[in-house]
């Protein structure tokens, strides 16, 4: 059954978090569109696997089931946390729009109030997330650093049962799940600087000519500036061909007319580092002219990267697309 004027098939993840975003995503679209919309759950195999995002094959193990449901015609659209979604395009698939971003900072989320300065030598501070791990080391080297995985639930839990002293998770997804009373320390992403496309959402469809109700749909979650931003972060990921095993952080805005980009490149121990900052002037704040600031500055931040060592220095060539 393909989309309806009565019903929109909205393909999500069956996590908490998962379901929150896209039933906030899901209700804009209906109200713009003037269709009802059915959520349907698709479990993926980085759902139901406790090894680590890294051996699992990346961020892309999250999107592959939903993917291949969108292709099946089993949803008419779906919705990703863009940051667990590749870089490189799906055959046959866009992204058909990019709604307004949530807070893109980490959160830390500790016992008795601590935060990330307080935290005593040898505290136990848990992350699945290579970038976080070295931005760990690197701000504490004292720290014992506990590789994690599972839902906002079950992190928050380890630290409630004393297992751990503290998680490190987005502040994006706390505040969806209405959970920000568990944040100790909010870490300012000048110095603390998080991953491509964190606290943003996306919305996959099916390329070719879409009906005229899930257009409307698309277009009342679009937001222009949040697209440019993260695309310009993904084109980062795209030109050091970096997965989910590079510890890379990149931070894009539009601010007073120009899009400003920074991106850094971490050993995996966090001993060192590579930053890069552009900014690039869009001719307008139309969405093509959003695009090819993007992609000018992206090409800048990425060139110096290179040309200053960030291949040598953490694990890049060779993870395009995973």
């Amino acid at each position: 059954m393909s989309a309806s004027a009565s019903v929109i098939r909205v393909g999500t993840r069956g996590s908490a978090l998962a379901l929150a975003q896209t039933k906030a995503v899901a209700a804009k679209i209906a109200a713009a569109s003037g269709s009802e919309v059915e959520i349907v759950t698709i479990t993926t195999h980085g759902d139901t696997s406790t090894d680590s995002l890294a051996s699992l094959g990346g961020t892309g193990v999250f999107a592959s089931a939903l993917r291949e449901a969108l292709l099946a015609d089993e949803c008419d659209l779906i919705v990703h946390s863009l940051k667990d979604l590749p870089t490189a395009p799906h055959p046959g698939l866009r992204i058909g729009a990019v709604p307004k971003r949530a807070d893109a900072r980490d959160a830390l989320c500790a016992r008795d109030g601590l935060t990330l300065a307080t935290l005593p030598a040898g505290a136990r501070v848990g992350t699945g997330s290579p970038r976080r791990v070295a931005q760990l080391r690197a701000a504490r080297p004292d720290l014992e650093v506990v590789d994690i995985r599972g839902n906002v639930d079950t992190r928050l839990g380890r630290v409630a049962d004393g297992d751990l002293d503290a998680v490190i998770l987005a502040a994006a997804g706390l505040g969806r799940l209405g959970r920000l009373d568990a944040v100790t320390d909010l870490l300012d992403i000048n110095d603390w600087p998080t991953a491509p496309g964190q606290g943003a959402l996306a919305v996959e469809v099916r390329e070719g000519r879409l009906e005229r109700h899930l257009e409307a749909g698309l277009r009342s979650v679009e937001h222009v500036t949040t697209r440019a931003s993260v695309d310009a972060e993904r084109l980062v990921l795209a030109g050091l061909e970096a997965g989910c095993s590079a510890p890379i952080a990149a931070s894009a805005i539009v601010d007073s007319d120009m899009l400003f980009l920074t991106a850094t490149v971490y050993s995996p121990e966090g001993s060192a580092k590579i930053t890069s900052s552009h900014a690039a002037t869009p001719d307008s704040h139309a969405a093509a002219h959003l695009a090819e600031s993007a992609t000018d500055v992206a090409g800048r931040v990425v060139a110096e990267l290179l040309g200053n060592g960030a291949a040598e220095l953490a694990p890049l060539q060779g993870t395009k697309g995973t």
